[in-house]
């Protein structure tokens, strides 16, 4: 149990390295069931650690023996195990529904896989910010591979402007790093916290200007605006398994923005406090007001999956901006349930298309879908939770960030914004709706594919999530206070984790 803090890190590069090795690589069925017990090893690991955290506080693992800040840590604290178990989880889903048939159009998937789930959880867990790096690179080579699963020229261009783009974060994601460490000889995340407030003068704008490099970076990854625009036709051209396990993507972003601004540069941080929420206030309020105009122009499932993504991350990027243990907890809830939500939906968009022949999934006439009822189901639950209605958890999620505001400024900005994008969203849903399952022309179409019992239990799995968020809310919302209190004490996610090194 010891050494339980690196097993979502090493399955999946084990699993996937046994994947690209021959004979396994030749059978597509040995690396399903590969992938399989992969996936439900990562989730288990997950949720031991995350029962080890919650028991016996946070656990700092030093490979190699070598001690922070000189050595490479790893942290399970509760807010890395929390990002760690949601990853696990939505793999798992994402490895259930790929099983039936949609690993099938390209080499190579399930390996891919497993790095870029290796890569997203190396990132949840890293305490050292020159580590996220290379778990940022790892997971994103990965996604390049996945994104041009099963080929096509959309697809290909789509991965053109996203490989360029995340290029174009990685070397300036290097600056940043390269500034910082000159400034303060450190790159271990807690070593940082605590050397940041000494800064003076030349040696503190040095400082402040590769914090706001990793800012941009983190941003772009975030969908952030104005670096949002990427996101979109990236999302709606990749298949549905990795469209879901995108939905994770951007809040890898989000979790860095919450863990280096918070921690980091947050209160303790002398002339470098909170130099992220001047920049993230109107960043964030646009990028709710654009996400929303996507959501109501969108012309498909797939768009308007895409654009609640950009949705999510702005109303999170508030959460960031109040920066407050409240608006933490808040985001912390809020981020659970939008991923798995907006992954469900994806994965069902997929099956919507599949029964409605040369329509797809756009929102236009089509013939009759073989199996309506269900995925009529299905839509309506999705639709409630990412529209924010009760009695499903987009609706406490919501809560939570508008009970989160401070004063009457962040009011009157806040609670508008939020409430007219979920009334934009119920409009968009509506009119889905109503054309995908009521607007129908002819017969059933004959060569539609009818849902698989993996790609069934898939979707179930995640948009059950939804209503067990608000049947167990009561000990979330516990859980996400704490974790919110654990990133705000800069004693407990700092000098704690440090050996030797008092306050």
């Amino acid at each position: 149990m010891q050494h339980l803090s690196i097993f979502p890190i090493l399955i999946p590069l084990f699993f996937g390295v046994i994947m690209l090795l021959p004979p396994v690589s030749r059978q597509l069925k040995a690396q399903r069931i590969c992938s399989v017990i992969a996936g439900f090893c990562v989730f288990v690991a997950a949720i031991l650690l995350f029962t080890q955290v919650s028991s016996q506080g946070v656990i700092v693992y030093a490979l190699g023996g070598w001690q922070p800040p000189f050595g490479i840590a790893l942290v399970a604290d509760p807010l890395s195990v929390l990002m760690v178990s949601v990853t696990a989880f939505l793999a798992f889903a994402v490895i259930l529904y790929s099983v039936a048939g949609q690993d099938k159009g390209g080499a190579y998937f399930h390996p891919l896989l497993m790095f870029q789930v290796m890569g997203i959880n190396g990132a949840f867990m890293t305490g050292d910010i020159f580590n996220l790096f290379v778990f940022f690179e790892i997971l994103l080579i990965a996604s390049y591979a996945l994104l041009i699963h099963a080929g096509g020229k959309q697809k290909t261009q789509a991965a053109m402007h996203y490989v360029i783009l995340n290029l174009v974060g990685s070397s300036l994601f290097l600056f940043g790093l390269g500034i910082l460490y000159g400034t303060l000889g450190t790159l271990n995340m807690a070593d940082m916290a605590i050397k940041v407030g000494s800064l003076q003068g030349e040696t503190a704008t040095l400082a402040k200007t590769g914090a706001l490099l990793l800012l941009v970076v983190f941003g772009l990854k975030a969908a952030m605006l104005p670096m949002h625009f990427w996101l979109p036709k990236t999302y709606a051209s990749a298949t549905a398994p990795v469209a879901a396990l995108f939905a994770i993507m951007t809040k890898v972003g989000i979790y860095s923005i919450f863990r280096v601004y918070t921690v980091i540069f947050g209160e303790q941080a002398g002339e470098l406090a909170n130099i992220a929420t001047p920049w993230l206030w109107p960043m964030a309020l646009l990028t709710i007001a654009i996400g929303s105009i996507g959501v109501i122009a969108s012309p498909s499932i797939r768009i308007l999956s895409a654009n609640l993504v950009i949705v999510s991350s702005g109303s999170l990027l508030v959460c960031a901006a109040i920066n407050s243990i409240e608006s933490t907890a808040a985001a912390l809830y809020y981020l659970v349930h939008s991923t798995l939500a907006s992954a469900g939906l994806f994965l069902l968009a997929d099956l919507i298309s599949r029964q409605r022949g040369k329509a797809e999934d756009r929102f236009v006439h089509s013939r009759l879908m073989k199996q309506p009822k269900l995925l009529g189901f299905g839509f309506a639950i999705s639709a409630l939770a990412l529209i924010g209605m009760p009695p499903l958890s987009g609706f406490v999620g919501k809560i939570m960030i508008l009970q989160a505001t401070q004063s009457i400024a962040e009011t009157l900005w806040i609670w508008p914004l939020l409430l007219i994008g979920s009334l934009v969203t119920l409009v968009a849903f509506s009119r889905a709706g109503t054309t995908l399952f009521w607007r129908h022309n002819g017969n059933e179409v004959d060569e539609a594919e009818i849902a698989k019992p993996a790609e069934i239990l898939a979707v179930g799995l995640l948009l059950l999530a939804s209503p067990l968020l608000v049947i167990f809310g009561g000990s979330m919302a516990e859980f996400t206070l704490h974790a919110a209190n654990y990133l705000h004490d800069i004693q407990r996610s700092a000098y704690d984790l440090l050996p030797g090194v008092t306050r």
